[in-house]
């Protein structure tokens, strides 16, 4: 009798997903993990609290890429001065002449205008590829992101410190001008105090400034790891930046071709709706003695508390993928 064997049954598998954990276990002493759902409130201010608290972590890396940069370099981070001293004293000899300024007083105000322009274009440019270029550590090291934005930020802060020097050269030789009233150019209608000591009001404003960058970092950070195009779009663009900005020219020489201000019209936005001009001058306005607007502060405030909320909610959402754009 031929043996019979039935048809097999079909088998179905469950599958069970654990979500007791939704990351994996810290790998190292570095490594910092966020528990919970990764779309929440918490878990973004939990990586700003943890980012902030590993200071060991990201000022080491900050140094080590001032280290790198200059490696074997006769001069080292010394470079970074040379080049904004040379870049300030020959633009501010030559715009000088073309507006009909006073050397004394217009070569501080070029030159406190690079130092923090250089900053600010550091935090856009650098902080679009803040997590581009931590690709390698994101992948291998589960720390928060936070960590990323400031090690870009501390080694801008670094790099202004050495650009100060330069400030400090040109304020001793030329301290005598920025004493008294003056003018940033001839046609200026508006004399400047001059220095006191409200020059104390940079340091706050720098302090804000920093704030900023964190934020534009970690912001463009996430950006930029989903779509590629937008550090090549902000390179693009920082040159028109960089001249729409009263940089290396006064606000004084557009107003003074106008008998009331109300006659400039529209020409009064092109640096009054610009948010960089705001930052810039919070910062120069003190350090060589210009009258302090209150209005700057301002715009400043509710760009830093308008850009951090932001940042949370895009950390909120997208921080967990960032480890898969990179």
């Amino acid at each position: 009798m031929p043996y019979f064997c039935p048809p097999p049954q079909p088998v179905t598998f469950l599958l069970v997903h654990d979500t007791s954990t939704t990351e994996p276990q810290a790998a190292g002493p570095r490594a910092r993990v966020i528990p919970g759902k990764s779309r929440t409130w918490a878990r973004a201010f939990a990586d700003i609290r943890l980012g902030l608290s590993d200071r060991e972590l990201w000022s080491h890396l900050g140094w080590q890429d001032i280290k790198q940069r200059y490696r074997r370099s006769v001069l080292g981070p010394l470079w970074i001065t040379l080049s904004m001293g040379i870049t300030a004293i020959g633009l501010g000899l030559l715009y000088s002449q073309l507006f009909g300024a006073e050397i004394g007083t217009f070569l501080p105000y070029i030159t406190v205008g690079f130092i923090v322009w250089a900053f600010i274009l550091g935090c856009l440019t650098e902080g679009a590829d803040t997590f581009i270029s931590n690709e390698g550590l994101i992948k291998h090291l589960p720390a928060p992101l936070t960590v990323y934005a400031l090690r870009t930020t501390w080694r801008l802060t670094i790099m202004f410190g050495h650009n100060l020097i330069v400030y400090f050269a040109v304020l001793a030789i030329f301290f005598s001008d920025l004493l008294g009233e003056y003018k940033i150019v001839e046609t200026a209608r508006v004399f400047q105090p001059g220095l006191d000591w409200s020059i104390l009001l940079a340091i706050p404003a720098f302090l804000l400034l920093l704030i900023n960058g964190v934020w534009v970092s970690l912001l463009l950070g996430v950006v930029s790891t989903r779509f590629r195009d937008v550090p090549q779009v902000i390179s693009a663009l920082s040159s028109l930046l960089f001249f729409m900005t009263p940089i290396v020219w006064s606000t004084d020489i557009l107003s003074a071709r106008f008998t009331d201000l109300a006659d400039a019209g529209w020409r009064v936005y092109i640096y009054e709706l610009n948010p960089l001009y705001h930052f810039i001058q919070i910062i120069r306005a003190p350090m060589i003695g210009n009258a302090q607007s209150g209005h700057h502060w301002l715009v400043v405030g509710g760009i830093t508390i308008g850009g951090w909320a932001l940042t949370l909610l895009i950390m909120r959402n997208y921080r967990a993928r960032v480890s898969y754009w990179v």
